[in-house]
């Protein structure tokens, strides 16, 4: 496992909250998109177009804070203890199904694992104990 790392949801505020986090940490961005940017933009509610469907502040050299907006527009609720998954980045396709496949194990898939747009092999799920969790294996670029 390479990294596991802190997933945050916002109900519209990611934006105002990573500005505030990356004064406190410093840094800069490593990843800034929209859901404007996802390729089904066309069935994204209006009013989320601009809130931030994925976002990364590098914390030190191999740890990074993460976060989405969460809309009730696109069927999110939160509330505090949702609001936040831990995110594991896996070494290879292989872990990633294992480890989904255990962590996913009497609990609730949330996201099947799947190659999605992005690049990566990705799943989510809570497990039994209601603790969220984010699976990744990014592919390496060609």
């Amino acid at each position: 496992m390479k990294t596991a790392d802190p997933y945050l949801n916002f109900n519209g505020t990611t934006e105002k909250a990573f500005n505030y986090y990356k004064s406190v940490f410093g840094g800069e961005f490593k990843s800034l998109q929209r859901f404007r940017d996802f390729p089904d933009a066309g069935k994204v509610p209006p009013e989320a177009l601009d809130m931030i469907m994925h976002i990364e502040l590098p914390l030190g050299p191999n740890n990074t804070l993460m976060g989405t907006d969460a809309p009730e527009s696109m069927g999110f609720i939160l509330a505090t203890g949702n609001n936040f998954s831990i995110l594991i980045n896996a070494d290879s396709e292989e872990e990633a199904s294992r480890l989904f496949k255990s962590l996913s194990s009497g609990g609730k898939v949330t996201m099947e694992l799947m190659k999605t747009f992005w690049g990566a092999y990705y799943g989510a799920c809570t497990d039994k104990f209601g603790v969220q969790w984010m699976i990744n294996f990014t592919y390496k670029k060609a």
